[in-house]
């Protein structure tokens, strides 16, 4: 009597929880290759800001354009600049730091609509897997820098916001660009998540809202005039133990 997994011929059958699981592994190593290949690459930019807003904002857009602008004051004040890689304001950033004086990164995304990776990247990594890629926009950061922006711009923001409120990572400034963006949202904020005990009032001193490029870049300097870019001991072993 044949054993129920074993095909004609002798060869055991995979079922198809087996193919599953062996996909599954797969897609594993394959995350892993993305670590691997993220930590080589960008052990060197250190310090760096990431970027994050819309790919849909055009270039001649004024936002576009204080998002170059930003990105070149940082580049020149020796900050790498990390975007998305893709087009709109990712696009704007990788654009502003090459033209400074740092390096520009670009962790680009495969994805079927939207990611075409722009020309503007002295690193260019790709990824299939956005897990990988979150992690890669965390680990260097010295600042986060959110401008208008979708679902995957809300997406960034909220994790690091989480990540900062639960202590996971260190705190480093993020900065909203264009007020006239995040006021209905800050409002909710306050009106609704405050009032009903879901964040505290505190947690709104976790991001600043700024529109002038240049106090963007004076924000994070501030932050920063009595502490290090690196971590220091103290927050290491926070957040080893959390």
């Amino acid at each position: 009597m044949n054993d129920k997994n074993t095909a004609q011929g002798g060869k055991p059958e995979i079922s198809s929880s087996e193919s599953v699981l062996n996909r599954e592994s797969w897609r594993i190593f394959q995350i892993m290759a993305e670590f691997v290949d993220g930590f080589e690459h960008l052990a060197c930019i250190k310090p760096s800001v990431s970027i994050f807003g819309s790919a849909r904002i055009k270039a001649d857009h004024p936002t576009y354009l204080k998002a170059e602008k930003i990105a070149r004051l940082l580049s020149d004040a020796g900050f790498s600049v990390v975007s998305g890689g893709g087009s709109g304001i990712m696009e704007a950033a990788n654009k502003g730091a090459q033209a400074g004086k740092s390096t520009s990164v670009g962790l680009n995304i495969e994805l079927p609509r939207e990611q075409n990776p722009n020309p503007y990247q002295d690193i260019s990594l790709n990824f299939r897997h956005f897990f990988s890629r979150k992690v890669m926009f965390v680990k260097y950061a010295t600042a986060y820098i959110v401008l208008p922006g979708g679902f995957g711009t809300l997406d960034e923001m909220a994790e690091i916001l989480t990540l900062i409120q639960t202590g996971k990572s260190r705190r480093i400034p993020i900065i909203l660009v264009e007020s006239s963006f995040w006021d209905g949202l800050v409002s909710w904020f306050k009106q609704v998540m405050v009032k009903q005990g879901l964040i505290s009032e505190q947690d709104l001193d976790l991001f600043k809202i700024i529109d002038d490029p240049d106090a963007v870049v004076q924000a994070i300097f501030d932050h920063y005039r009595s502490r290090t870019f690196e971590p220091s001991a103290e927050e290491q072993q926070r957040m080893l133990h959390l």
